[in-house]
């Protein structure tokens, strides 16, 4: 009794670490292509979001004035569910800051103001002024 107890335990915890291991796999199998050297920043949002919509905004805007420094992307659940399931997305809006090498630095929750994403990319050091 108390080995097939133990068996079962076994059994549980190879299953969990299976669904750990392959969590992250996504990210290599289905992932992005990589940044072209400079680092980007993911709006992880959907068309009937109000705030998402205020976000959309504020990246165009962005994407305007320092697309030659960051790589700005809107990320829309309804198109891109694969990638709402590799970061992890919970709630939207979400943005994600990512390194020139493609690694997340940062993330932060709601919307934000141009003024607010231009001071974080500061800190982050992804532009310059």
């Amino acid at each position: 009794m108390k080995s097939m107890r133990c068996q079962m335990v076994k059994l549980l915890f190879l299953i969990a670490a299976f669904f750990v291991i392959f969590q992250t796999l996504p990210a290599w199998s289905q992932g992005l292509p990589p940044p072209q050297g400079k680092p980007a920043l993911y709006e992880f949002g959907a068309g009937y979001c109000v705030s998402c919509k205020e976000m959309e905004k504020v990246m165009a805007a962005l994407k305007t004035t320092h697309s030659d420094q960051v790589e700005f992307r809107m990320v829309y659940v309804d198109k891109e569910k694969d990638l709402f399931q590799q970061y992890k997305i919970m709630l939207i809006p979400t943005q994600v800051f990512l390194d020139a090498s493609g690694k997340e630095v940062d993330r932060h929750i709601g919307a934000l103001t141009r003024e607010e994403v231009l001071q974080k990319l500061r800190e982050l050091k992804f532009i310059h002024k």
